[in-house]
């Protein structure tokens, strides 16, 4: 399976919404990921919507977020946020919980996580 092809797999924009949910969800609730929770405005609904549009396109669905916004531009878009390995590794513990709590396929989960690792690492912009 090509990350492509994990939109329809995942059920498509029903459960991308369900992961971004959890994701954010997780974030408000567990002290684990309070770091990065720091990071984010206090209102998470903008966050909740991008990551959700961005998600849509990424694995292959409609590209809501490049329609709206353009090229995502994720690396210099996150610049402005200290991103290290500490924030690297809880953004992906958060996203591998989610993935886990609304009960994705292990099969996709492993294929998702892959890509998320590649993703979350090339966003790091401190040494650490």
């Amino acid at each position: 399976m090509h990350l492509i092809e994990a939109y329809e797999r995942m059920g498509g924009e029903a459960v991308i919404r369900r992961l971004v949910d959890r994701f954010y969800d997780l974030m408000d609730e567990d002290p684990d990921y309070y770091g990065i929770r720091k990071l984010h405005p206090q209102d998470l609904t903008s966050s909740r919507e991008k990551l959700f549009m961005f998600l849509s396109g990424w694995t292959g669905g409609p590209t809501l977020y490049t329609d709206k916004y353009g090229d995502p531009r994720l690396r210099s878009r996150h610049m402005p946020f200290p991103i290290g390995a500490s924030e690297r590794d809880q953004w992906l513990g958060c996203m591998y919980r989610a993935m886990v709590d609304i009960d994705l396929d292990e099969a996709l989960r492993k294929k998702l996580a892959m890509a998320f690792d590649q993703t979350a690492d090339f966003m790091r912009n401190q040494p650490e």
